[in-house]
């Protein structure tokens, strides 16, 4: 199949900035094409990425619950095993179902979808290589083109993957066997959640993370109390370490460590490297029509429309500056689609959530206290723990806290942190709050359900509300 086709906007790239963006885009009447080189849509996110873990760490969580928790409530088992490949099959079934959600939902838009691999020949040409056909490329001619390709891992040079013994993520996803002793290298929120999984299915885990915390960008008072509890789970924590070398020797991997008392060699099973994700852009033709890129970030340079230096070229989502988020990716979409449209659309970066998917969880919107004080802005603290809702109570899920920070004058809530049970479902409380400028005493008015996990968040901005105006300084 070859030829030319024409469009209003050619978006390359089918996750969850392209998909949406597709999606808009044919909502407001513009004639719109998909290139997505991979066999199924829905990039990263819903193949490699966001769902198969959650899939897995829900799971785990269940097996985890039968083994300790279950005798709690009065139900006892005997004989529980585990069927890994079973676990692993329903994750597929979930991706496969969900990508095929995607699919249809583009067929119901009419957006056309070209399986292949597309590249800029100018800023209105997108060359597309087929991967079912043997005749040249299709050449996609669009008024714009939206590169939406994402991310990959990063790679550490002395770190090699091997694909089996030294692992991505992706294959991290997909063990046929649980290993004994689980090596990562890296603290971040893909670390800690895969460390999760393998975790509560029996897994030794060693974490080892060059920074003196984990998940450096979380507010510093969740981040030590995540670390006490996973500590309590069986985690193993290296911090302020880092890995000189890494090899494998027979069906394990050696790891030679540089820690805080000196170096040490460590022995796993499998090695998963974390260490975060760069823009996916080789091949794109960025180079020769002369898309301006980050010189140390690789991250494609846009302006508040997303467009590039080069017109009638956008980018979003992992592709330009900010955290690698699904929702940060559709959030632009909207916005760039709606622009070239002519509408008036914007992304409030002031009010991001940020999740990671620990049990318990935990979810932030905002600015930390660490970010305040820095900034010398005049801040009240609210903190209320689960320990204190009936809810957490009833199911036995009283670890973690909320914690609220407002403005000590206007009582604006500046950030909003969680460490608890279903963090990821409260947080969308606080990210509407910071949205329409709430007040603490906003929040704290506002009636919620009893017993809930919200009623928490009500008491933290309670507290943050009585704060004196010159009770806490961020100076």
């Amino acid at each position: 199949m070859a030829g030319e086709h024409r469009f209003d906007l050619c978006v390359i790239g089918s996750g969850p900035g392209g998909y949406v963006a597709c999606v808009r885009a044919a909502q407001l009447g513009l004639k719109t094409v998909c290139v997505e080189k991979e066999a199924r849509l829905g990039g990263v996110c819903l193949n490699v990425g966001c769902i198969p873990s959650k899939a897995l760490l829900d799971s785990s969580e269940l097996y985890e619950a039968a083994r300790r928790r279950f005798s709690e409530h009065g139900l006892r088992l005997e004989g529980l095993s585990l069927d890994l490949a079973a676990m692993m099959a329903r994750k597929n079934n979930v991706v496969q179902e969900l990508t095929e959600n995607v699919r249809q939902l583009l067929d119901r838009h009419g957006v056309t979808v070209i399986r292949g691999t597309g590249r800029l020949v100018t800023p209105h040409q997108v060359a597309v290589t087929l991967h079912d056909a043997q005749d040249g490329p299709m050449d996609v001619y669009a008024e714009s083109v939206l590169l939406a390709t994402g991310s990959v891992p990063m790679a550490i040079p002395h770190i090699p993957y091997d694909g089996r013994f030294i692992v991505t993520s992706t294959e991290a996803l997909a063990f046929s066997q649980v290993p004994q002793r689980l090596g990562i290298v890296g603290g971040g929120y893909i670390g800690l959640e895969l460390g999760s999984v393998w975790n509560r299915l029996g897994s030794e885990v060693t974490v080892i993370e060059i920074l003196p915390r984990l998940a450096a960008l979380l507010d510093g008072q969740v981040s030590r109390a995540l670390e006490r509890i996973l500590r309590q789970r069986g985690f193993r924590f290296l911090l302020e370490s880092r890995v000189l070398r890494a090899s494998v020797e027979g069906e394990e991997v050696v790891v030679r460590v540089q820690t805080k008392e000196g170096e040490e060699d460590l022995v796993f099973d499998r090695l998963l490297v974390a260490v975060g994700r760069r823009p996916l852009t080789a091949g794109l033709g960025l180079e020769e029509v002369g898309v301006t890129t980050h010189p140390q970030t690789g991250h494609i340079l846009v302006n508040t429309r997303y467009q590039t230096n080069v017109p009638g070229v956008y980018a979003i989502g992992d592709l330009i500056a900010g955290p690698a988020l699904a929702h940060k990716a559709s959030a632009e979409a909207i916005a760039c689609v709606e622009g070239i449209s002519g509408m008036e659309s914007e992304v409030n970066y002031d009010a991001v959530p940020a999740i990671i998917y620990t049990w318990p969880e935990v979810a932030m919107v905002g600015k930390t206290e660490e970010e305040l004080k820095a900034l010398q802005v005049p801040y009240c603290v609210g903190t209320y723990p689960f320990a204190g809702a009936g809810r957490a109570r009833c199911m036995g899920e009283t670890e973690g806290f909320v914690k609220v920070l407002s403005h000590a004058a206007s009582g604006r809530i500046l950030g909003v942190h969680i460490l608890g049970p279903r963090a990821s479902d409260m947080i969308a409380e606080g990210v509407l709050a910071m949205q329409y400028g709430a007040t603490a005493t906003d929040v704290g008015r506002i009636m919620h359900g009893h017993p809930t996990f919200a009623e928490a968040l009500q008491e933290a901005a309670r507290v943050a509300s009585a704060c004196a105006i010159y009770g806490m300084s961020g100076s």
